[in-house]
Order: structure tokens, then C-alpha cells, then sequence
């Protein structure tokens, strides 16, 4: 037995799917023990948006510790924070005219997403928050509380509450009127629901199966939270940081959310990294009300400024994750003309393959494996695969993996 198998949790799941020591990374690449490469369409769930040990973002982390520079420093000022507090500013705030007070909630999403609900709750007095159908938000209690899958729920071991899901957009094939329960319950006092403090929305359901919401389905969610007075959350965690193609999924549909939740790619390098952004007539916290330990981490502020620099000075990143889109998009809908019962699903490089037969997901996993391509699958019942390759592929590579899909499909 491995050193893995004697001591660490049997919690852990990435390795049983890929069960090979990795010990390298380039780009879009992975390297095992044996140097057998494997190109990653995974990208650390999300956390790797520009690849691995990106040269851009490397050098400058280099520097900086090479430096004794400050590496924990909780939330106190420090040169690397105000750098790139002025950058992210300058290059994603101001652009976009976007009013926001940053709060650092910890290292992970999760660590936002409790932040954003927390601070709803005080805000508004009330308890209660909606969340959607198939959502997944993270793994701490009040996270877990607003997400669906009832594997993760019933990891728990106590009453998950305060928390209605809602029908996301398409979970009843678009039969009713958007909104049609959730604006009854709201407006008949004889429904049952409490007022939420807040709804808090995914613009596309990674780990619930590559749901892309319509954007006029998000402009309908903003207008309803505003006619009632409800703050509107939207976690951005795994689609901000350009998944979708601009750096907030939100952008296209023309809303501007109350608090938005960032992590994984805000950090640049792989590092962890959360932000809570909040109007900053929101921001009515009380010293040290929230914090964390490592709320401060120094060097994914000096990769996350070089991430911004490097890429979102100018929209030439945006146009290549959109062109790259419709690329997978299009190879995938020529998967689904010739294989019965699958279904192309996404938006930007967030991208699925829906089987009817969820067991067809995994063996189309594992046998990509086997030829050399990491995908995960995602969905209730993993039933689809998830393609979600590096923002910086190379075209070559993203070709490449692209035909070893296509071949583990018709493997």
C-alpha cells in the first residue's frame, strides 16, 4: 500500500479518479512520477485559470520572497496587499464602474460565501436566505446550507436550516414563467416563506452540472430582489476571474450584485485567496466581527497583481477564453449528432457533456484518463463531464485534448 492509502482520509475523492503520484506541472500540463504527461482540462477546479507555474506569475513571487518580503500578516497593511488593492481597482473595479468595499474573508470560497451570509443576515435582521436548485457553495455549515447536493448536505450530520431552495433557471424545462413560485410565495402572506436576507446565485452551476442560467433570467432574479428588497449574492468563486470570458460572469447580463464572492483564480498562481465584495453601504461590520488566520496570505497578493497586469490590462484574454468557448462548444455539439442521449452544455471555457446514462460519464472519464486528459464530472448524478481547460491553453493543446476527448467518447 501507498504512503496515501496507510495514512491519509479515506475522505479524499480527485486521487481515486486519477490514480497516478503527480510531481510536475507546466501550462496546461501535468507530469507524473514516470514524466507521463497528462494535458489538464480541469484546472484545479477552477483554481488554475492561468495554468500552472505560469512564468508571468512565478518570477514575481519569486522575487518576493526571495526578498523577505512579508508573508502572513492576517489583516494588517502591508505593501503587497495595498498593490494589489490599487490594481484590482484600476484594472476590474473602475473599468467596469463597479462600487465596491473589498473585504479578505479567508483563504478559501467557502470562507467568502459565509462572509457574504453572515453579513446579509445582519444587514437585513432576517434569517432566512435562498438559495437555487442544484447549487453548491462550499463546505462549512452555513455554505453547505444553501447547496444542494445532498451528498455534501448529509456530510454534515446536523439539520441543515434557514435556507429555501428555489427552481434554478430550466429546472422545469422552462414550462412556467420565470419566477412564478418564488414571486407567489414572496407576495402571499399565507405561503410560509420567511423574508430572506438575501439570494445567493450561480450564473453557471459548475458542480451542479454545467447549468448556464439565461442572462435575462439574471436580470429578472436583480429586478425581483430589488421590488422585495432582498440583497443579491452572487457566487463567483469557480466563474469569476474570466471562466465565462469577462472577468465577473454577471457582466452580460447588465446586473450589478449587492455582495459577490471570488476565490480560486483570484489568487493567480494557485494560491489561496478569497475576496467579499460588498456596496460599501453594506459594509457595517464591526472590527474583527469576521476574520480568519490566514485572510492575509502576501504571496497570492503578489500573484494575483501580476494575474491582473499581465492579463486584464486589455480584453485580449477575454476574447481568446470567448473564441476558445465556441470552439469546445462546437466540438462537443458534433459529439452530440452522432452519440444518442448526450447534450452540449456552457458558456465560455466552462464547458459539459450530458449523458441520459450518468454511468456513460464516468467510463468517458476514466477512459480520457487513460489517453492522457484529466476531466471531472460534475452534475446530481454525474452525469456530466466537465471541461474546463486553463484561460492560456494553447490552441495546439486545446486541439489536442480536444480530439482525445472525442476519442474517449467513442471508447
Amino acid at each position: 500500500m501507498t504512503v496515501f492509502e496507510t495514512l491519509e482520509s479515506e475522505v479524499r475523492s480527485y486521487c481515486r479518479s486519477w490514480p497516478v503520484v503527480f510531481d510536475k506541472a507546466v501550462g496546461s500540463w501535468l507530469y507524473d512520477e514516470k514524466q507521463k504527461p497528462y494535458l489538464d482540462f480541469f484546472a484545479g477546479a477552477g483554481a488554475l485559470n492561468y495554468g500552472h507555474n505560469n512564468p508571468l506569475l512565478k518570477q514575481p513571487l519569486i522575487d518576493y520572497l526571495s526578498s523577505d518580503r512579508v508573508v502572513h500578516s492576517l489583516d494588517m497593511s502591508t505593501a503587497a496587499k495595498g498593490a494589489f488593492l490599487e490594481t484590482f481597482a484600476e484594472l476590474v473595479l473602475n473599468p467596469r464602474e463597479l462600487d465596491y468595499k473589498v473585504q479578505f474573508p479567508g483563504p478559501t470560497g467557502t470562507n467568502s460565501v459565509e462572509s457574504a451570509l453572515k453579513l446579509a443576515r445582519k444587514i437585513t435582521g432576517r434569517e432566512s436566505v435562498v438559495n437555487f436548485t442544484n447549487a453548491f457553495h462550499g463546505m462549512t455549515l452555513g455554505a453547505l446550507s444553501v447547496s444542494g447536493d445532498s451528498m455534501k448536505r448529509g456530510g454534515a450530520g446536523i439539520p441543515l436550516v434557514h435556507a429555501t431552495p428555489m427552481p434554478y433557471d430550466n429546472y422545469f424545462d422552462r414550462q412556467y414563467p420565470d419566477f412564478l413560485y418564488f414571486e407567489r410565495l414572496l407576495e402571499d402572506g399565507g405561503s410560509g416563506l420567511n423574508k430572506p436576507a438575501a439570494v445567493i446565485v450561480e450564473t453557471v452551476q459548475g458542480e451542479g452540472g454545467i447549468n448556464v442560467a439565461r442572462f435575462e433570467w439574471l436580470k429578472g432574479l436583480a429586478e425581483l430582489c430589488r421590488k422585495h428588497e432582498i440583497l443579491l449574492i452572487v457566487d463567483d468563486v469557480q466563474m469569476g476571474c474570466g471562466r465565462t470570458g469577462p472577468f465577473f460572469s454577471f457582466e452580460p447580463a447588465g446586473i450589478t450584485p449587492d455582495i459577490v464572492c471570488l476565490s480560486k483564480s483570484i489568487g493567480g498562481y494557485g494560491l489561496p485567496m478569497a475576496l467579499t465584495l460588498l456596496r460599501p453601504h453594506l459594509d457595517v461590520w464591526n472590527p474583527g466581527e469576521h476574520n480568519g488566520t490566514f485572510r492575509g496570505n502576501n504571496p497570492a497578493f503578489v500573484t494575483a497583481k501580476a494575474a491582473l497586469d499581465n492579463y486584464w490590462a486589455d480584453d485580449a484574454l477575454e476574447k481568446g477564453v470567448l473564441a476558445k468557448g465556441e470552439q469546445i462548444g462546437r466540438a462537443l455539439q458534433e459529439i452530440t449528432e452522432v452519440v444518442p442521449g448526450t447534450t452540449a452544455k456552457g458558456r465560455g471555457l466552462a464547458r459539459g457533456l450530458s449523458f441520459a446514462d450518468s454511468k456513460r460519464a464516468g467510463a468517458v472519464a476514466r477512459a480520457a484518463f487513460h489517453r492522457g486528459l484529466l476531466v471531472e464530472t460534475s452534475g446530481p448524478d454525474n452525469e456530466v463531464v466537465k471541461l474546463m481547460p486553463p484561460l492560456t491553453i494553447r490552441e495546439e493543446d486545446l486541439a489536442h485534448g480536444l480530439q482525445l476527448f472525442a476519442d474517449a467518447v467513442r471508447a
